[in-house]
């Protein structure tokens, strides 16, 4: 799998001098095609729609437009549709994976989800909102183990935090 952090290299010359410095762009935001490079998840399990801000190594902002037609609102629940808790946590888990994937110094991989503490839910999400997942890195321990930070938002309201762990799986 291949890094998608640097993009398109601008040309900086200074005036007077011939000589040119080449820096390279950072791609700060990743349409729903590119998720699915970095992720192997696919409908009905992909659940962030795009990354609309990334900082390498340090955190992304991902978008979940959550629609009537998901298939768990047929059950959860009729009549009263309620995006699920743990649909919430994996979607911010999927958030925490683009920023393990795109790590240049950690090994290629997959990485899990195997752990969740502190995760609370404070506000109901239901079809029309749109979630906005905040995720932030904490710490890397043996190249191979993450801990994040996850916040998820629909208009400006904490839906739910908690801490995320993520592991190397050869």
């Amino acid at each position: 799998m291949s890094t998608l952090t640097q993009v398109n290299s601008q040309v900086v010359t200074s005036e007077g001098d011939h000589q040119q410095t080449e820096t390279p762009a950072i791609k700060t935001t990743f349409s729903v095609e590119e998720i699915q490079e970095m992720l192997p998840h696919r409908y009905p399990f992909l659940l962030v729609d795009k990354i609309i801000d990334y900082v390498p190594g340090k955190m992304a902002v991902g978008v979940k437009n959550v629609t009537f037609n998901e298939p768990h609102f047929q059950g959860h629940f009729p009549g009263r549709s309620l995006m699920p808790g743990v649909l919430i946590v994996e979607a911010m888990a999927q958030v925490g994976g683009v920023v393990m994937t795109q790590m240049p110094d950690l090994p290629k991989g997959l990485f899990v989800f195997v752990g969740i503490d502190k995760v609370r839910f404070r506000r109901q999400v239901v079809p029309g909102d749109q979630l906005i997942m905040t995720v932030e890195l904490l710490s890397i321990k043996q190249r191979r183990f993450g801990k994040m930070q996850g916040r998820a938002e629909v208009d400006g309201q904490l839906a739910a935090e908690g801490e995320l762990m993520f592991s190397l799986v050869s």
